[in-house]
């Protein structure tokens, strides 16, 4: 979760003006509106509906414009600034996809190895069909063993254990992802909750990414959050992210705010904002738990960009960047089997992406191009790269639930409300 404060009138007012120049008219033709982008977190935080907010926009090959408004702490007085620490939660994902597609450019793994070959606890998985009269699951055999491919695309059956399915019953009951755990305890608790369905026919978001964050220390032999350091952090020169997070840090570290029934933003207990990242908890989940800036994922967002590179420096080959960045979804995993993923836009899922593979078809949903990829994080956080227009985007704030309204109008501020969602010729 996520603490900062502002500095009073001055330091908001600066925030507020720091947009820089748009660029040129571009080569494709279009540019982001900075100006709109601007007003739109300007009215964003006026009308009540976020305590703080910055966007970061890269475009043909430089920051076309960044823009602050609001508070990072209303409590502290401190303005959300451009060094304004954030948790993103499920932006995560993400980063632990790339670390794990590293370990496959290296041969470690096969995408269709049986996830028992890398990992054996799973290798006694059962699918939940429903519960006896005594209230316990009733299980049978999978009609397959899940795959690494299905982890990556979330259709290995695997739960998040945030329902009251028999399946989440027994993950109540074991807590995987507690913060106590280390990923070691995580993956073998994991292993005992059922499947909630047969690998391959079902798209369900889950803890499946904390299962990638697992393979990653196996396959690599080093701790996860060590590996990500030494193999994405350091070479893209991400100096301020990680998962464990000093008491200094607190002074720019932006809080969460959560709205209750009526709107209103109160800030979130602190202790609960805090133990993810300041508690000394030896739980560095894949699927979350990430503290970074704009800046620092930013250049995270520039690689993909880029195909795998940023500033001389390869992360991935080309060809694994396509691929993740393509829509891997069997057609006959159909939209009433995609859970909430079809909210997300006319598209498809990849590896820890959304992948648009149509324009928008009403004026209702986000804005986008054909061939962009995302992905987004609880506190209303989001990403998203567009090959197509050669540009990057990082949204930032801290508020939940999640608001998927604020991505919609700050995508029609970056497109404009009217865009169609071609590529640029």
């Amino acid at each position: 979760m996520s603490v900062a404060a502002w500095t009073g009138a001055a330091s908001l007012a600066l925030a507020a003006c720091a947009t820089t120049p748009p660029a040129p008219e571009a080569a494709t033709g279009f540019a982001p509106d900075c100006a709109a982008v601007a007003g739109f977190l300007d009215s964003a935080v006026e009308q009540g509906r976020t305590v703080g907010a910055s966007t970061l926009i890269w475009h043909e090959g430089r920051e076309a414009c960044f823009h602050a408004s609001g508070l990072a702490s209303r409590e502290e007085g401190r303005a959300f600034a451009r060094d304004t620490l954030v948790q993103i939660f499920s932006m995560t994902k993400p980063v632990t996809g790339v670390a794990l597609m590293q370990l496959w450019e290296q041969g470690k793994f096969g995408l269709d190895d049986p996830l028992a070959l890398h990992l054996p606890e799973y290798a006694g998985l059962r699918v939940v069909t429903g519960r006896d009269a005594d209230g316990q699951p009733i299980l049978r055999d999978p009609k397959r063993a899940p795959t690494i491919r299905d982890v990556l695309r979330h259709t290995a059956g695997f739960t998040y254990g945030d329902g009251d399915a028999p399946g989440d019953v027994v993950w109540n009951e074991l807590q995987p992802l507690s913060s106590d755990n280390t990923l070691a305890e995580f993956s073998q608790k994991m292993a005992q909750v059922p499947l909630i369905a047969d690998p391959g026919t079902r798209w369900h978001y889950s803890a499946g990414v904390d299962v990638q964050a697992r393979l990653v220390e196996v396959l690599s032999g080093m701790a996860y959050a060590d590996y990500v350091q030494q193999h994405i952090f350091g070479p893209l020169g991400m100096k301020d992210s990680g998962w464990t997070r000093q008491s200094a840090d607190l002074a720019r570290l932006a809080r969460i705010y959560v709205a209750d029934e009526t709107g209103k933003l109160e800030p979130m207990e602190r202790g609960t904002w805090l133990e993810a990242n300041f508690a000394g908890k030896p739980m560095t989940m894949g699927g979350s738990g990430i503290v970074t800036t704009v800046d620092d994922y930013m250049r995270f967002a520039r690689m993909l960009l880029g195909e795998g590179v940023l500033d001389g420096v390869r992360i991935l080959r080309p060809a694994t960047v396509r691929l993740m960045s393509t829509d891997v979804l069997d057609p006959r995993i159909t939209p009433e089997n995609r859970s909430w993923l079809v909210g997300k836009g006319s598209g498809g899922f990849g590896i820890d992406f959304f992948v648009r593979t149509a324009p928008p078809q009403s004026p209702e949903e986000n804005r986008g191009t054909v061939g962009e990829f995302f992905w987004d994080g609880y506190p209303s956080m989001l990403f998203w790269v567009d090959p197509g227009q050669r540009m990057a985007v990082v949204f930032a704030t801290q508020k939940i639930p999640f608001d998927n309204a604020l991505h919609h109008d700050i995508r029609d501020a970056v497109y404009g409300a009217e865009y169609d969602g071609l590529p640029s010729e």
